[in-house]
C-alpha cells in the first residue's frame, strides 16, 4: 500500500492556519515572523502528520539558500587548496556548504560564477586570489560583487583591498623585505627573482619588497637577472632554466648568481627541479627561496626556505567576514608572513 505525500498544506490543514502562517512557522521567512503559540501549533500538526519539509524551500523563505560560493584561481596550486580547506572547515561550523570554483585566472569566469551565485541566492561569496593591474576587470568584478551584496549577500576576498568589500589582506611587501635581510645575513650577496607574470599584483608586490630590502641594504638586482614567468610549477622550472642559459648560474656557486628567490612555492619547487636537470646542486651550486609555505613542501628535498603563510587560518578568516554583518566600510584585516630559514639556503662561508 502507497503511503500518499503529506503537503503543507495537510499541516496548516490540520493546524487551523493558513498557508501562509504554515510556511513561515516551517520554512522560517527573510521579514515576517509568528506568534510563538502558532508556532508551536504548526509544529505540532507537522509532527503528528510526520511532515518532512523540504531544505530549499527553507532557505528560500529565509532570502537565501545554504551555499557559500568560493572562487580561487587554480584549485591544482596547494596555496588554494589549504586556504579551501580552511573555508570548508568554517562553513561546515556555520552550516553551510561549499560552492567551489576554479577559474584558471579568467575574469569572465569570475563574473560568470558570481551571476550563478547570485541566481541561486548563495548565503555568501569568497574571491580567493591576487589581483591583476587590468582596472576594467576589476571594476567590473566589484560592481557584479556590490550588486549581489545589495542584495543580502555576504562578501569578502582574500588579496588586494581593491574590490570594495571585507579584504584578508597578505604582508606581501614586509615579508619579502625580511626574506631579503635573512639571506643577506646568511652571506648571499648575488641574487635572482623569478618574478611571476606581468600585471599580477601579489607577484609584483613580492618582487618589489625583495628587492627594496636588499636595496636597503646595497645590493642591487639588474634585469638581467630578474625572469618573468607563469605563477606555476611550469613557470618556475622555465624561468630557472632561463638563469642557467644566461650563464647567471653555474657548478660551485662561482657565477653570477648564488641565490634565487622564486615569487611563490610552486615556482621555487619547479625551480629546484630546473635545476637539478641543469645538473646542479641546491643549495651546494645556488640557494632558492619561496613564498607560501605549501603543504607539499614536506615531501621537498632540501627543505625549502620560504614565508610562512597561516592558509587554513586565512580561509576561516575570510569566511568569518563573508558570514558576519555588513559594514559601512570594508573591513581590511591584514596577515603577517614568517620567515622560515631551511636546508635551501644554508649560511655561506
Amino acid at each position: 500500500m502507497c503511503r500518499m505525500t503529506v503537503t503543507l498544506s495537510d499541516v496548516a490543514r490540520e493546524a487551523g492556519v493558513s498557508l501562509a502562517t504554515a510556511s513561515r512557522a516551517i520554512n522560517g521567512s527573510s521579514n515576517r515572523t509568528v506568534r510563538p503559540e502558532l508556532r508551536d501549533k504548526v509544529l505540532a500538526a507537522a509532527h503528528r502528520l510526520r511532515y518532512s519539509p523540504d531544505a530549499n524551500a527553507q532557505a528560500m523563505a529565509r532570502g537565501r539558500t545554504t551555499a557559500l560560493g568560493l572562487v580561487v584561481h587554480d584549485i591544482a596550486d596547494p596555496y588554494f587548496s589549504m586556504i579551501v580547506s580552511g573555508v570548508t572547515a568554517a562553513a561546515e561550523r556555520a552550516g553551510l556548504m561549499v560552492t567551489l570554483a576554479s577559474t584558471d585566472r579568467d575574469p569572465e569566469r569570475e563574473l560568470a560564477f558570481v551571476d550563478l551565485m547570485q541566481r541561486q541566492r548563495a548565503r555568501a561569496i569568497i574571491v580567493a586570489g591576487g589581483r591583476t593591474d587590468d582596472a576594467d576587470a576589476n571594476t567590473t568584478l566589484a560592481d557584479a560583487l556590490a550588486e549581489y551584496s545589495s542584495h543580502g549577500g555576504g562578501v569578502a576576498v582574500v588579496g588586494q583591498a581593491l574590490l570594495g568589500v571585507d579584504t584578508v589582506t597578505i604582508e606581501n611587501e614586509a615579508s619579502t623585505s625580511e626574506l631579503a635581510t635573512k639571506l643577506h645575513g646568511l652571506g648571499y650577496r648575488r641574487f635572482a627573482i623569478l618574478a611571476g607574470p606581468q600585471g599580477h599584483l601579489t607577484a609584483r608586490a613580492r618582487f618589489n619588497g625583495f628587492r627594496d630590502g636588499l636595496a636597503a641594504l646595497g645590493v642591487t638586482i639588474d634585469d638581467a637577472r630578474v625572469v618573468h614567468c607563469a605563477f606555476t610549477r611550469d613557470g618556475g622550472f622555465e624561468g630557472m632554466s632561463e638563469l642557467v642559459s644566461r650563464g647567471l648560474i653555474s657548478a660551485g656557486g662561482a657565477g653570477p648568481v648564488d641565490a634565487v628567490f622564486a615569487v611563490n612555492d610552486v615556482m621555487a619547487v619547479g625551480a629546484m627541479a630546473a635545476a637539478r636537470a641543469a645538473g646542479l646542486s641546491v643549495p651546494g651550486d645556488v640557494g632558492i627561496a619561496g613564498f607560501d609555505d605549501i603543504i607539499t613542501l614536506r615531501d621537498i628535498t632540501p627543505s625549502l626556505t620560504t614565508i610562512r603563510l597561516p592558509l587554513a587560518d586565512i580561509g576561516a578568516l575570510v569566511t568569518e567576514l563573508a558570514l558576519s554583518p555588513a559594514r559601512a566600510e570594508p573591513r581590511i584585516v591584514p596577515v603577517d608572513g614568517e620567515v622560515i630559514v631551511r636546508d635551501s639556503t644554508p649560511r655561506r662561508g
